[in-house]
């Protein structure tokens, strides 16, 4: 009787071990490398939401005081709705590069507290 039970204990401690250990082996290295491909880092998500550029029109050119009053579009880096604003711009010779009633592409992020354009160009 006293084998039937020491052999039970140890079977039960057999089987919890097992199960332990089975538990906490890592995966192997070919279940990990599609893990990689499928999810992509949190920085490139952010840098590649920040190089989009946005459609929109010019509606004034301030020369005076460096803005841009700028129709767009959603602004998703900054998740903004579409809408007519007045933007800040990053050069001043970005103020050269166009004139009311353009179509442009631009970006805009924010710098100091304030909406300002980084990138603008001319619709294609």
């Amino acid at each position: 009787m006293l084998n039937i039970r020491i052999s039970l204990v140890a079977l039960a401690a057999a089987l919890l071990f097992a199960g332990t250990a089975g538990a906490q082996s890592p995966k192997p290295a070919s279940d990990m490398s599609g893990m990689a491909e499928k999810a992509p880092a949190a920085g490139t998500a952010d840098s590649a939401a920040a190089s989009e550029l946005t459609e929109g029109e010019v509606r004034k050119v301030d020369k005076d005081n460096k803005k841009l009053t700028i129709k767009h579009g959603p602004l998703k880096n900054l998740d903004m709705p579409g809408m007519t604003m007045v933007f800040g711009v990053k050069d001043d010779a970005m103020l050269d590069k166009v004139e009311t009633g353009a179509k442009v592409r631009f970006q805009a992020e924010k710098i100091d507290g304030k909406i300002v354009v980084t990138k603008i160009e001319a619709a294609r």
